[in-house]
C-alpha cells in the first residue's frame, strides 16, 4: 500500500515534484491526518512515513511556508535531522551566523557573536546552532518526504471536524470550494498559532504577558552590504533594524520592531530601510516575502484530546528570542510519531499516545520562560544552554532508573542517549549514532555479556529492538578510545533507548532481562504471548 493512501481529486502537487493528483472516493481511512505542512507537520510526516503509517498531510496555503521566518535549526534538531535522513541536506544548505555589526553614522562601530560558538565533542557531534531559513528548511523536509513515498495536499483546508471512540471524520475544502470528507484514526493540529483545529476544540492558550508591540519581517535582495556580518541600527525610538546575511542564497533577513503597526508593503519596506540606514531606496532591489509579527506567548492546557493532538505553533507561541520556537516544534513531532507508530502498527497501549502531553508540556513551559526572559530582556545573544541538548525526561512514566550510587554526573535513565565515535568489531570506525539511526528502540548492552536477547526479542513482539553489546566475548561495537564509555559510565550497564533518542530504562546486568522485558511488554508493545 503507498504511505499515502487518500489522494482527492483537488491535491495540488508541491511545485518541482513529479506527483501528479489522482482521484480514489474508495480509498480507506488513513491512520493519521495531519493538517499544516510547516516544520512540524512534515517532520511528522516523514517519521511516520519510515514506519509505515499511512498519512494525509494537507496545508491550506498554496505553497509550502514562505519566508524564512525562524532561522535557527539547534544541535539537538541536527541530532534529530540525522536521525529522519534530512541532515546532510541541510548542512549543505545552511551556514553558521556571522558576528553582529553595529552601525552609526553609516559605519560599523563595533561587532561582536551574537551566537555562541561551541567546539563539536565526541558525544556531541552538531554542537553549533546552523543559519538555514525556514521556506528552505520545509522544501528539504518535503524533499525527504517525497522519498519515502509521502506527499503534501496544497490548497487544502481543514473546515471542520468530529470524533468518536474510533477515529476522526473531517471535512476538508480544497480548491474550488471542493469539499470532502476523510476518516482517519488520529488527528495532529501542526496548523500555526491560529489553529482552527485548536479553537473548534475550545482549548485554552495561557501563558506570560508580553508588552505590546510590532515587527516587521521581510526578505530582500540589497546591495551595499557585506555578507560577513549580521548588520543592526538602533533607532531612536528605542527599537532596532536588523539585517542578517541568509545562509546559502543571496537574500537578506529584514527584521524592525517599532513601537506602532508599521505598514508591511514593499515601498514600505524600502521606505523604512532608507530611514533608518545608510541605504538608498534603490539599494533594496526586491522585497520578496512581508509579514507583521506581534509578541505573542502561551501554552494549550492540554495536548490530546481523545483523539486529537497539538503540536508545534497550535500547542505553545514562543517569542522569536533565543530560536526555540521552531525547534521544540520539530521535537513536538518526533516525540508524537514513534508513539503512535507504536499504537498503530505495533500493538502498543493507547496510554502511551498520554505519555506525549506529559513529556512534552512542561518541556514546553520550561522554554516559553526562557523565551520570555530573553524577549524581555532585549538580548539576542543566543548560547549553549539554549541548544536543547540538556532536555530529557526524566519523570515520565516511561522512565526507569534501577542503578544505584551513580556519580553525580552519570548518563541516567530519562536523559538525552549521546553519540560516540567507536569502531565494528572488525576495528571499521563507526558512531553510536549509526547504530541508533532508525525506527527502532536499541539495546545498548554495556559489558553485559549474560543479557537475554531472546527473550527481550520475544518482548518486543513486533517492535523493532536491535540490541548492540560493547565489551564482552562477542562485541558488537569497541571503544578503542574509551569515548563511549564516557558517554555512558565505566560500570557494566545496559540502557534501553527510545526511537527518539533518550534513555528509557538503565539497569544493571543482573536487572536488565527483567526490567527492559516489562518495559517493552507494559509501554511500547504488545508481546506475543500478552497480545
Amino acid at each position: 500500500m503507498a504511505l499515502n493512501s487518500v489522494k482527492e481529486t483537488f491535491a495540488h502537487p508541491v511545485e518541482g515534484t513529479s506527483e501528479a493528483a489522482t482521484g480514489d472516493a474508495t480509498a480507506p481511512p488513513v491512520d493519521v491526518l495531519i493538517s499544516g505542512a510547516g516544520p512540524t507537520g512534515l517532520v511528522l510526516g516523514i517519521d511516520l512515513a519510515r514506519r509505515g503509517v499511512t498519512t494525509l498531510i494537507v496545508e491550506r496555503q498554496g505553497t509550502l511556508s514562505p519566508g524564512a521566518r525562524g532561522t535557527g535549526i539547534q544541535p539537538r534538531t541536527q541530532e534529530v535531522y540525522d536521525d529522519l535522513g534530512v541532515l546532510p541536506a541541510a548542512h549543505a544548505a545552511s551556514g553558521l551566523y556571522p558576528p553582529m555589526a553595529l552601525w552609526e553614522d553609516g559605519r560599523i562601530v563595533r561587532t561582536h557573536e551574537m551566537v555562541e560558538r561551541v567546539a563539536p565533542t565526541p558525544s556531541m557531534p552538531y554542537a553549533d546552532m546552523r543559519m538555514l531559513p525556514q521556506w528552505r528548511n520545509a522544501r528539504l523536509l518535503h524533499d525527504r518526504l517525497c522519498d519515502l513515498g509521502g506527499s503534501v495536499q496544497l490548497d487544502t483546508a481543514l473546515t471542520d471536524f468530529t470524533q468518536d471512540d474510533d477515529g476522526v471524520t473531517v471535512r476538508l475544502t480544497g480548491p474550488d470550494a471542493t469539499v470532502r470528507t476523510v476518516r482517519a484514526r488520529y488527528l495532529v493540529a501542526c496548523d500555526g498559532g491560529g489553529s482552527i483545529i485548536r479553537k473548534q476544540l475550545g482549548v485554552r492558550m495561557t501563558g506570560p504577558e508580553l508588552a505590546p508591540g510590532h515587527a516587521v519581517l521581510a526578505d530582500l535582495r540589497l546591495d551595499g552590504l557585506d555578507r560577513d556580518h549580521w548588520h543592526r541600527w538602533m533607532l531612536s525610538n528605542g527599537g532596532f533594524l536588523g539585517l542578517l546575511p541568509l545562509a546559502g542564497t543571496d537574500h537578506f533577513q529584514l527584521l524592525a520592531a517599532a513601537a506602532a503597526e508599521p505598514d508591511t508593503s514593499h515601498e514600505a519596506v524600502r521606505d523604512l530601510i532608507a530611514t533608518h540606514t545608510h541605504l538608498t531606496r534603490d539599494q533594496v532591489r526586491e522585497v520578496l516575502w512581508t509579514s507583521l509579527y506581534r509578541p505573542k506567548a502561551g501554552m494549550a492546557d492540554a495536548y490530546r484530546h481523545g483523539r486529537v493532538f497539538l503540536a508545534g505553533d497550535a500547542a505553545h507561541i514562543h517569542s522569536p528570542a533565543g530560536g526555540q520556537g521552531l525547534n521544540t516544534s520539530v521535537q513536538d513531532a518526533y516525540n508524537l510519531g514513534w508513539k503512535l507508530g507504536q499504537v498503530l502498527r505495533h500493538g502498543a497501549p493507547d496510554a502511551l499516545l498520554d505519555t506525549y502531553g506529559t513529556e512534552r508540556r512542561p518541556i514546553a513551559a520550561d522554554i516559553l520562560a526562557t523565551s520570555t526572559r530573553l524577549h524581555r530582556s532585549g538580548s539576542l545573544r543566543r548560547g549553549r544552554e539554549l541548544h536543547q541538548l540538556t532536555i530529557g525526561y526524566p519523570d515520565s512514566p516511561l522512565t526507569r532508573e534501577l542503578r544505584t550510587d551513580l556519580p553525580e554526573d552519570a548518563r541516567t535513565a530519562g536523559d538525552r542517549a549521546p553519540d560516540a565515535p567507536c569502531t565494528t568489531a572488525d576495528g571499521t570506525p563507526t558512531r553510536l549514532f549509526d547504530a541508533l539511526r532508525g525506527p527502532h528502540f536499541t539495546v545498548l548492552a554495556l559489558d553485559a555479556p549474560d543479557l537475554d536477547t531472546p527473550a527481550l526479542t520475544k518482548a518486543a513482539g513486533s517492535t523493532p529492538l536491535h540490541t548492540v553489546h560493547v565489551g564482552g566475548p562477542t562485541p558488537d561495537l569497541l571503544d578503542p578510545d574509551g569515548h563511549l564509555r564516557a558517554a555512558y559510565g565505566t560500570t557494566p550497564a545496559v540502557f534501553l533507548i527510545r526511537p527518539d533518542g533518550y534513555v528509557a530504562v538503565a539497569a544493571p546486568p543482573e536487572q536488565a532481562t527483567s526490567a527492559l522485558t516489562e518495559a517493552l511488554r507494559t509501554h511500547f508493545g504488545a508481546a506475543p504471548d500478552a497480545a
